[in-house]
C-alpha cells in the first residue's frame, strides 16, 4: 500500500538517508530498528511530512503521495505518533484528540460530538477515563495511550510508532499490542519504531533493519531473532552486552535507613550499597522505585529517615554527601537541551569552576574535553546544542555532568531508556567502569535482562516497599517477578 523509492536526506555534513526503499502492505506490522542516527526518524518525519526528501518518491496505491506537510500527510492517511509526546498538557483529553480539527456546528465548536468521539476511540485503547479528563492529570504512560487514540481518531491508513512503549506499564504495552492487532484486522498499517527487540519480535510481521542511513536487510517472522538482528544493526556479533567482572567490595558507601517518600508513606526503606557494588531495583511500573531514587537524592525530600546519616532536604545537600543522580527523563529533569554540550557538562560543578561570581571558562573547556574523551561522546564539538545529540550520548553528557565531582555513589533511574543497542552497551561498560573503580552503583531498570546483566545483586520493590533481595546465583526472571507480584 505504502511504497518509498529511493528517498535520499542530506543535512549539513552528514546524509541522514541514502538512496532507502521501504514498502509495507495493507495491514502488515513493519517494525524498523538500528542504532541511533540509523536514519529510521528521518524516514518516519519524511513519510509523516514533518521534513521534506532530497530525493526520491512515497507513493500510496501507486499514486504519488503529497507529503509537503504534517497536514497534507494526514489528509492523505499517514499519522506519526511521536515518541516525545505531541500534546497540550493544559487541555482536556478529548480538547487534545481532536486539536486543529475541531468538529462545528452552525460555525461554533461542537462539545458534544467531541466528547462523544472522544470516548470512542479511548475505549479503544483501553483507557475508561473521562474525555473531560485535563491531560496533566495523566500518568506519562496514559498520555502514550491518548497520542495513540488521537492517531486513530484522524483515521489513518498508515501509522507511525516511534518509541509508543517506552513510558508505559506491562499492561498498557499489552493493550497497545492489541490495539496494533485489532488495526491489522481493519487493515491499517503500521510502521514500528523500537529499541525493544523483544517486542520488536512480538509485534512484527517483517522487520526492516537501518545502519548508517541505510537500509541494510530485512528479516522474516522466523528469521528475527534476537541474535539476527544485532547483528545487522550494529554489523557485527555482540555475543555479550554485559562483561561483568567481579570487584572486591569495599565498605558500605551508601546507607539508607527508615526512608519514608510521600508516595509511599507507610512503608519504610532500608538499604546498603558497598563500594565498587552494582545494585539493581527491579519492580513493576508504579512499585516506587523512581520515587525512592528521588528521595534520596533529596529531589523531592523524604518524609523521613537518613541517607548517610542525614535528612536529605535538597539535591545540593545529597550531592555533598557523595551522590549522584541520572534521572529517567533526561531531557526534563537531566539537561538543559538549548545549552552546549560544554554547558550540559559543567553545569553541576559551576559552584566548583567560578572564579568569584564569573565562570571559569578554561576550566568548563577542559572539562568538557576530558569528559568528551572519556565517555566517548559523538559530538561535531563542544558548542554543539544538546538537543541535536542521540539519546545515547545525551545520557552520557548527563553522566559527564556529574563524573565531574567525582562521587562516591551514583544513581541511575532507567540509565539505558530509549538508547539503541550499542549505546547500552556503552553504558554497561562505563557502568562497570565505575565499580571498578570504587563507585557505588544504585540503579533502576524495567528490564529484567539489563538487571540480571548488570547486578551483583538484584533488590525488588512492591507498593513503594522492598519485598525480597537476590544474590547473582538466584537471578531469574520467575524470582524477580515472584517478589514483584507478591502481596
Amino acid at each position: 500500500m505504502l511504497s518509498a523509492r529511493g528517498v535520499t536526506k542530506r543535512f549539513p555534513g552528514v546524509v541522514a538517508l541514502k538512496g532507502v526503499d521501504l514498502k509495507v502492505a495493507r495491514g502488515e506490522v513493519v517494525s524498523l530498528i538500528g542504532e541511533n542516527g540509523a536514519g529510521k526518524s528521518t524516514l518516519m518525519k519524511i513519510l509523516a511530512g514533518v521534513q521534506k526528501p532530497d530525493e526520491g518518491e512515497i507513493t500510496m496505491d501507486g499514486r504519488r503521495l503529497d507529503v509537503s506537510s504534517v497536514a497534507a500527510a494526514q489528509a492523505e492517511g499517514v499519522s506519526l505518533i511521536h515518541q516525545e509526546l505531541n500534546l497540550a498538557e493544559n487541555l482536556s483529553v478529548a480538547a487534545n484528540l481532536f486539536l486543529g480539527r475541531e468538529p462545528n456546528r452552525f460555525g461554533f465548536m461542537d462539545q458534544k460530538t467531541i466528547r462523544l468521539e472522544a470516548r470512542k476511540y479511548l475505549t479503544k485503547v483501553g483507557l475508561e477515563i473521562d474525555p473531560e479528563t485535563p491531560l496533566s492529570q495523566l500518568s506519562l504512560g496514559k498520555q502514550q495511550l491518548v497520542e495513540i487514540a488521537k492517531a486513530l481518531s484522524t483515521r489513518a491508513k498508515v501509522i507511525i510508532m516511534d518509541e509508543p512503549t517506552s513510558s508505559l506499564s506491562h499492561g498498557e504495552v499489552e493493550t497497545l499490542f492489541e490495539v496494533v492487532r485489532d488495526l491489522k484486522e481493519q487493515g491499517v498499517s503500521v510502521i514500528y519504531v523500537s529499541h525493544r527487540l523483544a517486542e520488536v519480535m512480538t509485534v512484527s510481521d517483517r522487520v526492516v533493519v537501518f545502519r548508517d542511513g541505510e537500509k541494510v536487510g530485512e528479516l522474516g517472522v522466523g528469521e528475527a531473532t534476537h541474535e539476527a538482528m544485532v547483528r545487522l544493526m550494529v554489523g557485527r556479533d555482540v555475543s555479550q552486552l554485559y562483561q561483568r567482572t567481579e570487584h572486591e567490595l569495599g565498605e558500605p558507601a551508601l546507607s539508607v535507613k527508615g526512608l519514608r517518600t510521600e508516595a509511599n508513606p507507610d512503608h519504610e526503606i532500608n538499604l546498603q550499597v558497598r563500594a565498587g557494588e552494582v545494585v539493581g531495583i527491579a519492580g513493576l511500573v508504579g512499585a516506587g522505585r523512581s520515587e525512592m531514587l528521588e528521595a534520596i537524592f533529596g529531589m523531592t525530600p523524604p518524609l523521613a529517615g537518613k541517607v548517610q546519616g542525614v535528612l536529605p532536604k535538597s539535591p545540593r545537600e545529597a550531592m555533598s554527601l557523595g551522590l549522584a543522580f541520572v534521572p529517567e527523563d533526561r531531557k526534563k529533569k537531566g539537561l538543559i537541551l538549548d545549552l552546549t554540550v560544554e554547558e550540559n557538562t559543567s553545569l553541576a560543578s559551576l559552584k566548583m569552576d567560578a572564579r568569584g561570581p564569573f565562570l571559569n571558562r578554561e576550566k568548563e573547556k577542559r572539562l568538557c574535553r576530558e569528559m568528551t574523551k572519556a565517555l566517548a561522546i559523538k559530538t561535531p564539538g563542544p558548542w554543539q546544542k544538546a538537543r541535536f545529540l542521540s539519546g545515547g550520548n545525551q545520557q552520557k553528557i548527563v553522566l559527564a555532568k556529574w563524573l565531574a565531582l567525582s562521587p562516591t555513589v551514583l544513581l541511575l533511574d532507567e540509565p539505558t531508556r530509549g538508547v539503541d543497542i550499542g549505546s547500552k552497551e556503552e553504558i554497561y561498560q562505563l557502568m562497570e567502569k565505575f565499580a571498578s573503580e570504587g563507585m557505588a552503583v544504585l540503579f533502576v531498570s524495567s528490564e529484567l535482562d539489563e538487571i540480571m546483566g548488570m547486578a551483583d545483586r538484584v533488590l525488588v520493590m512492591r507498593e513503594g516497599r522492598l519485598t525480597g533481595e537476590l544474590g547473582r546465583s538466584d537471578f531469574s526472571e520467575e524470582a524477580i517477578m515472584n517478589l514483584a507480584t507478591q502481596s
